[in-house]
């Protein structure tokens, strides 16, 4: 199979899963009790009004956010603008247009996310050789219990607790914001636990299975240093199927974010999807929601061009590496 046929059928397929998650995605949003029109007319009368919401104010509102427009409608209506990538302005902050927040906010996203897989590789890495080498040890058992904890902990969860040992015990990291370098070390830990704990056991797991290769052992049994033989040979032959684990893990992490960055007051792009849910901002949660896909099914595809191009395997089998996958 070609490369340009193989893309080209990666390309239909991304286009009929953006459909599906768009649908829905509007589908679960409709079934959701309430609407924008409804959550502002109950803010306006509770804060606003003394509790009086006229009939006026109500319509008003009803047909500025849509309510009195047909479903599949409003639904059609929107999916005209995402074609062309104008997504319309949002309900919540009706200033501004969900492309422009989306740009805004995506790079905030992306910044934690590929700073919290670097380090997660850096963690990952040696704690993975650590424990293949230790085959079976205490240490190696050691080693894999905290790297099931890590794993098992959510990332908000993570940033809670480091929230109160780091800021409101030790005063040494700021609690939240957006305003200098300092603001990225909460986050990016709390986002890098988990991930280290997935690519160490893969890092274990594939050098143990390098370990055992006959040109390892053929390298060793020459005399050859033990050190040169692993970092060369072993090492750099095991750390190429982490580009399958590494790459999802990066689109994960950028669309991923909602609870730190709500947690940690970060005007990223998971902030606003989870304000959206929260006032029901069709437009907003639509739009973020259809890019995440985008994220990570175009992430998924360059993935497998990659591992293509480091494992010649993967090219002779099946014809490409959609086989795999």
């Amino acid at each position: 199979m070609g490369l340009a046929v193989y893309i080209g059928k990666r390309a239909v397929r991304l286009v009929l899963s953006m459909v599906a998650v768009s649908i829905l995605t509007f589908t679960l949003l409709q079934l959701a009790p309430g609407n924008f029109a409804d959550l502002q007319r109950v803010n306006s009368g509770a804060t606003n009004f003394g509790g009086v919401g006229t009939e006026s104010m109500v319509g008003e509102l009803e047909s500025r956010y849509g309510a009195d427009v047909p479903v599949w409608k409003q639904y059609l209506i929107f999916m005209k603008g995402a074609v062309v990538w104008d997504f319309g302005p949002s309900y919540k902050y009706a200033s501004r247009n969900v492309q422009d927040i989306i740009a805004e906010a995506f790079p905030v996203s992306a910044t934690l996310a590929v700073l919290a897989v670097l380090l997660a590789l850096l963690i990952a890495v040696p704690v993975g050789v650590f424990a293949a080498l230790r085959q079976n040890s205490k240490s190696d058992h050691a080693t894999m219990f905290a790297v099931t904890l890590g794993h098992a902990l959510p990332s908000y969860l993570t940033a809670a607790f480091m929230i109160l040992l780091f800021s409101a015990t030790l005063k040494l990291l700021p609690s939240g914001g957006w305003n200098g370098p300092e603001d990225l070390i909460l986050p990016v830990l709390a986002l890098s636990l988990g991930p280290a704990a997935v690519l160490a056991r893969y890092v274990r797991s594939s050098m143990l299975e390098t370990l055992r290769e006959e040109y390892v052992t053929a390298a060793l049994a020459k005399g050859g240093p033990r050190r040169t033989v692993i970092v060369r040979h072993a090492l750099r032959n095991s750390l190429i199927p982490l580009v399958t684990v590494a790459g999802p893990l990066l689109a994960a992490l950028m669309t991923g974010t909602v609870f730190v960055e709500a947690l940690l007051r970060i005007p990223g792009l998971g902030l606003y999807f989870a304000n959206a849910a929260a006032s029901r901002d069709m437009p907003l949660l639509m739009g973020t929601a259809l890019f995440f896909a985008l994220i990570l099914m175009v992430t998924n595809l360059v993935v497998d061009l990659i591992y293509g191009l480091l494992d010649p395997r993967i090219r002779t089998v099946g014809g490409g590496a959609d086989d795999g996958h």
